[in-house]
């Protein structure tokens, strides 16, 4: 006759995370520029052959910064200039994502030879929702040449948005560091990696901030 296993039960003590919030206040020490990818780029990433060969179509500048920005507020379905001004009246809002800003603070933290990798931060906090509240003056529409990868040149069309702050709804392991420290991360990434378009980080002066 088989024996029956018997299977011992083992009682496992959990520790709880030590998850603390904090909402820090940033100011924009320069002008923020967004690139939202617009639907017409998606599906030129996704169907690439099918794009290539059809005739190329004719540039709409608006459409291209309307498309540009993220919309928290209803995006408006004419894309002209009446139709934008329409939003800005009715009162729209915009947002950026929550992720910029996290990884720019990892980012900091390793080039200024603070951490000793970018991976243990991004694990340490959160940014909480998918994207932050943008405040500021009402974007105005920028032209810019930009040199693609393969070294072709093209204009892009985007947004730019001056006298901006951002409020960020913070979640932390308390055990790893203190809202001190955090705090002074946030505050040293404004200024050595910034968020958004032509960034310190990426050779430029855009996208600058720091604490409030």
């Amino acid at each position: 006759m088989a024996k029956a296993k018997v299977e011992t039960s083992t009682v496992i003590s959990l520790s709880r995370i030590n998850l603390k919030k904090l909402v820090v206040t940033v100011k924009g020490t320069s002008s923020l520029i967004v690139h939202k990818w617009s639907e017409k780029a998606k599906k030129q990433i996704l169907s690439p052959g099918k794009i290539r060969n059809k005739a190329p179509e004719p540039r709409d500048p608006v459409r291209d910064f309307i498309d540009s920005a993220y919309w928290l507020s209803h995006e408006p379905k004419e894309k002209t200039e009446v139709g934008f001004e329409k939003a800005i009246n009715a009162g729209a809002t915009f947002g950026f994502p929550s992720i910029a800003f996290k990884k720019a603070v990892a980012s900091a933290a390793y080039r200024n030879k603070l951490s000793k990798d970018k991976v243990s931060l991004m694990g340490a906090f959160y940014v909480d929702g998918e994207l932050v509240e943008i405040k500021s003056d009402t974007p105005i529409m920028r032209e810019d040449m930009v040199i693609l990868k393969n070294g072709s040149a093209d204009i892009r069309f985007r947004p730019e948005f001056k006298n901006w702050t951002a409020e960020l709804n913070i979640t932390y392991n308390a055990d790893f560091f203190t809202p001190t420290v955090l705090v002074n991360l946030i505050n040293l990434s404004g200024f050595s990696v910034g968020v958004g378009e032509w960034r310190p980080e990426k050779g430029g002066s855009f996208g600058m901030f720091e604490v409030v």
